[in-house]
C-alpha cells in the first residue's frame, strides 16, 4: 500500500510540474493602434492605423487573397454609430508578402513577419467621434507548429474635431445614411485583389493602446498534462531550404563537367596553361585566375538574373501562367537537344573572337580563356544553368547568386585542378559514348522538370488538364524510358553502339524501374511524400484506393453528422463537428473520443494529417479504436442564439470557430492548433494531450496509451 501511495504521489506532483509546461495561453503579437492626425474638420478624412509587433518564427495571414483558400484572414469589425463612416469596405495591409503553396493551400496568400500595418480611412461626422474596432486574426509559426487564432479590441477616442466643415466634403443626411447603412455589416468578406503595400505617410500620429483580450482562463484542475519531454519538430521555413538548393546546384555543375561540350575541353585547356608559362609558380597563379573568372562569369550571369527577376517578380514567375508556360516551352527544347534533335549554340564568331584574345596571353587572356569555356560549352551548360536560374526564380534576391555561386565552383574546381596538377589527367577516362549518355540521361531530367512548370500553371487557373494522375502517369512513362536506354533498349541519334552492358547503366537500369514502380503507385493513392513539392495536390486524383477503402460500407456511418455537409475529414475517416454529437455517439459506441482542435487555416494540421493520419498504423486506430471529433477553431459559421456562449471575459462567442477556440481555451488553458486529447466519456483525458509531432511512433504510441486508460477506466 505504501509504494501504491507513493506512486500515485509522484504521478499527481508530475501533473502539477507538467500543467505549468502546457497550460498556457500564448500570444506571439502585440498589437497597437494610432490615428493619422490628431485634428480633424467634420467631413474630413482620417486614417486608422493597426500596427502589430510580431514574435520571431511567427506569421500574420494578411486579409487580401482568396478567403476561400484555406488560411484565416484577417478581419476589422467595426461597430456603427453617426460619428463616423467607413471609407472602403476594409483595411488596407501595408507591405505584406506574397507566397504560393502548391503543396497545401494549393493557391497565393499574403501574410506579414515581424511586423504588420493595416490603414482604415473613415470619415469623421460629429464631434468627439467614437470608433470601436475588433480584429480577429491568425498567427501561425513553422518552427513551433502551432497556430493561434486570436481576437483584439481598438479604440479610437481621441480625435479633436476643430471648429468648420471641410471644404468641398460636406455630407447631406441622405449620404450620412448610406454611408451608416454600409457599417451594418459585421464582417466583410468580399474578395479583392491584391492591394498595393507601399508605405503612405503618416501625417500626426497619436498612439492608443488596443484592448487585447488577453485573459487567461483558470485551467481545470481535473484535467492531465502534457508530457514536458514531448518533442516538437522543426517544420522547414516558407523561404525553403538554401543549403539543399546550393548542393543541387553544385551537382548540377558536376554533372555539366561529364557532358561531351565540357569534358574534351578539360585537357585542352589544361595544356594552354603548361605550354604558355615558363615557371610552374606562373602556371599556378594563372591557373587559379582562371578558376576564379569561371566562378565570377556564373555569378555575374546570376547577379543579372536576380536584378531582372528578383524579390519583386518572384510572385510573378511562381503563378502566373505565362512564365511558367515559358519555361514549359524552354525545358521542353532543353530536352530535345539533349537528345540530339538539335543543338544549342551562340554565334561562332563570338567564340573564335574570345578564343583570339585568349591566345594573348597573361591575366587577360586566362579571363578570355574562361569566358571561351562558357561560351563553347554553352551548348550542354546553357540548359543546366538555365534550370538552376529558374528554380531560383521563386526565391530571394540572392538565391540566384548563390546557386550560380555552386554552379561554378563545381564547374571550375576542376579545371583549376588539372591546371595546377597536370599529371592528374592521365587518371581521366577516355572520352566516348558514355558522355552522350550523359547528356541524353540529362534530357529525361530536363523533361520531366517541364511538366512541374506547365502544373503550376494549371492548378492556379484551374485548367484540369495536369490533375495527379496524368501527371504521374507522364512522369512514370518518362522515367520507364529512360530504364530502356540504360538497357540499351533505345537509342537516340549520338549515341554509341552498345555491345555489352556494363555494370553501372544495369545498376542505374535497376534505380530508375525502381523508381518507376514507385512512381505507379501514386496512380492508386499512395502520398508518394518524396515528392509532395513536385505533384499536383492528392484531392486531383480520381481513382484513391485508399479512400475508397476507407470509405467502404463496413466503416461508413450513413447518418448525417451536424456540419458534415461543409466539413469533412481526411483520409475518408467518419466522424463528427460538434462535441456533444460525438460525444453521444462515444457513449453508444463504448469508444473513447479523439478531439482535433484545428482550424481551416492552419498549415501544420494539414502536414499532422498528411505526414501522421495517413499513417497506416494511425488510420487504422482512429477509424477503429476512436470516436473523432474535429473541431475548427477558426470556422466563421454563426450559429443559432441558443449555442451561443459567453466567456469568462464577459464576451460572447457567436460562432463555430469562436465557440470551439473559447471551450479549448477555458477547459484546457491552450490556444493553439493543431492540438490532440483523449477524452473519456465525463470529458476528463486519458492521457497527456499532443501537439505538432511528425513522428508516426509517438503519435500512435499517444492512442494506444490513451486506449488502455480508458479500458482500465471502465473495469
Amino acid at each position: 500500500m505504501k509504494k501504491i501511495f507513493l506512486i500515485s504521489l509522484i504521478f499527481v506532483f508530475q501533473i502539477l510540474i507538467h500543467s505549468s509546461v502546457w497550460a498556457q495561453l500564448l500570444r506571439p503579437i502585440q498589437w497597437e493602434s494610432k490615428t493619422s492626425t490628431n485634428e480633424a474638420k467634420v467631413g474630413e478624412t482620417v486614417e486608422l492605423i493597426f500596427t502589430a509587433k510580431i514574435d520571431e518564427g511567427w506569421y500574420l495571414y494578411s486579409n487580401d487573397f482568396d478567403p476561400n483558400l484555406g488560411p484565416m484572414l484577417t478581419s476589422f469589425e467595426f461597430t456603427p454609430n453617426d460619428t463616423y463612416s467607413l471609407v472602403g469596405k476594409k483595411p488596407t495591409p501595408v507591405g505584406a508578402k506574397k507566397k504560393f503553396d502548391a503543396e497545401i493551400w494549393n493557391g497565393e496568400y499574403t501574410y506579414f513577419t515581424k511586423t504588420a500595418e493595416f490603414r482604415q480611412k473613415i470619415k469623421v461626422l460629429k464631434e468627439n467621434p467614437k470608433i470601436h474596432a475588433t480584429a480577429n486574426y491568425q498567427v501561425c509559426s513553422d518552427e513551433s507548429g502551432k497556430c493561434i487564432p486570436l481576437e483584439d479590441d481598438f479604440n479610437f477616442d481621441g480625435i479633436k474635431v476643430i471648429g468648420g466643415v471641410a471644404e468641398e466634403k460636406k455630407l447631406d443626411e441622405k449620404s450620412k445614411n448610406q454611408a451608416n447603412s454600409n457599417q451594418s455589416q459585421d464582417l466583410i468578406k468580399e474578395e479583392t485583389k491584391p492591394l498595393e503595400t507601399t508605405n503612405p505617410n503618416i501625417v500626426q500620429v497619436k498612439t492608443d493602446s488596443a484592448k487585447s483580450n488577453e485573459e487567461q482562463p483558470t485551467t481545470n484542475n481535473q484535467q492531465l498534462t502534457t508530457n514536458s519531454q514531448q518533442t516538437i519538430l522543426t517544420n522547414k521555413p516558407p523561404t525553403g531550404n538554401l543549403l539543399a538548393f546550393m548542393l543541387a546546384a553544385f551537382l548540377s555543375g558536376l554533372a555539366a563537367l561529364i557532358t561531351p561540350c565540357v569534358f574534351p575541353m578539360i585537357p585542352m585547356t589544361v595544356s594552354f596553361f603548361t605550354k604558355k608559362e615558363k615557371s610552374r609558380a606562373a602556371g599556378i597563379a594563372k591557373a587559379l585566375f582562371f578558376g576564379a573568372s569561371i566562378v565570377g562569369i556564373y555569378v555575374l550571369i546570376g547577379v543579372l538574373f536576380a536584378s531582372i527577376f528578383g524579390a519583386d517578380s518572384a510572385n510573378l514567375l511562381a503563378t502566373h501562367w505565362l512564365p511558367n508556360i515559358f519555361f514549359f516551352i524552354v525545358f521542353i527544347l532543353f530536352a530535345l537537344s539533349f537528345f540530339g534533335m538539335f543543338e544549342i549554340t551562340l554565334p561562332s564568331s563570338l567564340s573564335t573572337s574570345l578564343d583570339a584574345k585568349a591566345e594573348k596571353g597573361g591575366y587577360l587572356g586566362a579571363f578570355f580563356m574562361a569566358l571561351t569555356l562558357a561560351v563553347v560549352s554553352f551548348s550542354c551548360t546553357g540548359p543546366i544553368v538555365g534550370t538552376v536560374l529558374v528554380e531560383a526564380a521563386g526565391g530571394q534576391f540572392i538565391k540566384p547568386v548563390l546557386g550560380m555561386l555552386a554552379f561554378s565552383s563545381a564547374f571550375a574546381i576542376p579545371f583549376t585542378f588539372f591546371a595546377i596538377f597536370p599529371s592528374w589527367l592521365q587518371s581521366l577516362p577516355k572520352s566516348g559514348g558514355w558522355l552522350n549518355s550523359v547528356k541524353v540521361v540529362l534530357g529525361f531530367i530536363e523533361l520531366a522538370l517541364a511538366f512541374k512548370f506547365l502544373s503550376v500553371a494549371d492548378q492556379v487557373y484551374h485548367w484540369g488538364i495536369l490533375d495527379r494522375h496524368v501527371y504521374i502517369a507522364i512522369w512514370t512513362a518518362i522515367s520507364f524510358t529512360m530504364g530502356l536506354y540504360f538497357l540499351g533498349k533505345i537509342q537516340l541519334p549520338h549515341d554509341s553502339p552498345i555491345s555489352k552492358l556494363s555494370v553501372p547503366r544495369l545498376l542505374l537500369a535497376i534505380a530508375t524501374f525502381a523508381f518507376t514502380v514507385y512512381l505507379f503507385t501514386g496512380m492508386f493513392g499512395a502520398p508518394l511524400k518524396a515528392l509532395a513539392g513536385y505533384l499536383p495536390p492528392q484531392s486531383t486524383l480520381d481513382f484513391d484506393l485508399t479512400a475508397m477503402k476507407l470509405a467502404s460500407p463496413t466503416n461508413v456511418s450513413t447518418k448525417q453528422v451536424k456540419y458534415g455537409d461543409r466539413l469533412k475529414l481526411p483520409h475518408g475517416l467518419q466522424g463528427y463537428f460538434d462535441l456533444k454529437e460525438g460525444l453521444q455517439a462515444a457513449k453508444q459506441a463504448g469508444k473513447p473520443l479523439f478531439i482535433d482542435f484545428t482550424g481551416h487555416g492552419c498549415v501544420n494540421c494539414r502536414e499532422m494529417e498528411a505526414n501522421v493520419w495517413s499513417a497506416p498504423e494511425v488510420l487504422k486506430r482512429l477509424q477503429e479504436d476512436y470516436i473523432v471529433v474535429a473541431l475548427y477553431t477558426d470556422d466563421p459559421l454563426e450559429l443559432p442564439e441558443s449555442e451561443w456562449v459567453t466567456a469568462k471575459n464577459g464576451k460572447v462567442k457567436k460562432t463555430m470557430g469562436k465557440i470551439n477556440l473559447n471551450y479549448q481555451e477555458e477547459r484546457f488553458g491552450v490556444n493553439s492548433q493543431p492540438f490532440y486529447l483523449l477524452l473519456d466519456h465525463n470529458q476528463d483525458l486519458l492521457t497527456p494531450p499532443k501537439d505538432y509531432d511528425l513522428n508516426v511512433g509517438n503519435f500512435v504510441a499517444f492512442l494506444d496509451a490513451g486506449l488502455a486508460e480508458f479500458k482500465k477506466r471502465k473495469l
